[in-house]
Formats: structure tokens, C-alpha cells, sequence
């Protein structure tokens, strides 16, 4: 039982050191629904173990949103001006971000890499 109740406190902090690893900023490399190419920064800002905010610059756009990582997936909702989107990325081992975004209410899907700094 102490064996077991040791590797459930185990999993549990690595999982709360886990959501630690992704904060601070990164290189944005992204693709549009029409498949135009954009760039810029990101910036993920800790607020819990498992919770955060992300910020990023695209140009002349700024978004914001709340963001949440679950083991090796990162997500966030965000709003971009009246706009409501949804990120899911894959969490690599080099601490690459790669993932899909969108846009209610809207069709298509874009692209996107963070890459820490």
C-alpha cells in the first residue's frame, strides 16, 4: 500500500512539474484556413499547477486566451478581437508546441509552432 500510494504521489508531481515546463516565450510559425504563412511571439504566463494565460503578437494582431496542459496536450480558448478560437497542441519533447487552431463559428483549420526562446 506504501509502495502504491508512493508512486500515485510520484505521478502527481511530475505531472504539476509537468505544467511548469511551458511557460515563458516563443517563436510563433503559423498557416491561415487559406494557407498564408504568419509569424511572430507568443507568451505563456503560469497561474496554477495545470492552468495558465497566453498572449500572442501576429502581426498587427493580439490575442489572449486561458490555456491548460494535460500530460503531453496544451490547450487554449482565446479571443482575438469579437473572435472566440480553440488551440490544441502536442507538447514535443524539445518543448515544441505543434498544433491546430480555430475559430468559431468560422470554417477551416490553421496551423501553428511554438518554439521556446
Amino acid at each position: 500500500m506504501i509502495a502504491r500510494l508512493a508512486l500515485v504521489a510520484a505521478v502527481l508531481v511530475a505531472q504539476a512539474a509537468g505544467a511548469q515546463d511551458v511557460g515563458g516565450l516563443y517563436a510563433v510559425q503559423g498557416t491561415n484556413f487559406d494557407g498564408s504563412a504568419y509569424g511572430g511571439q507568443a507568451k505563456i504566463v503560469l497561474t496554477s499547477d495545470v492552468t495558465c494565460e497566453i498572449y500572442w503578437t501576429t502581426g498587427l494582431t493580439t490575442s489572449q486566451g486561458i490555456c491548460m496542459r494535460s500530460g503531453d496536450v496544451f490547450s487554449a480558448a482565446y479571443k482575438s478581437g469579437s473572435a472566440v478560437g480553440l488551440v490544441i497542441y502536442r507538447i514535443h519533447k524539445d518543448g515544441v508546441l505543434d498544433g491546430s487552431w480555430t475559430i468559431a463559428g468560422q470554417n477551416g483549420v490553421g496551423y501553428e509552432l511554438l518554439m521556446p526562446q
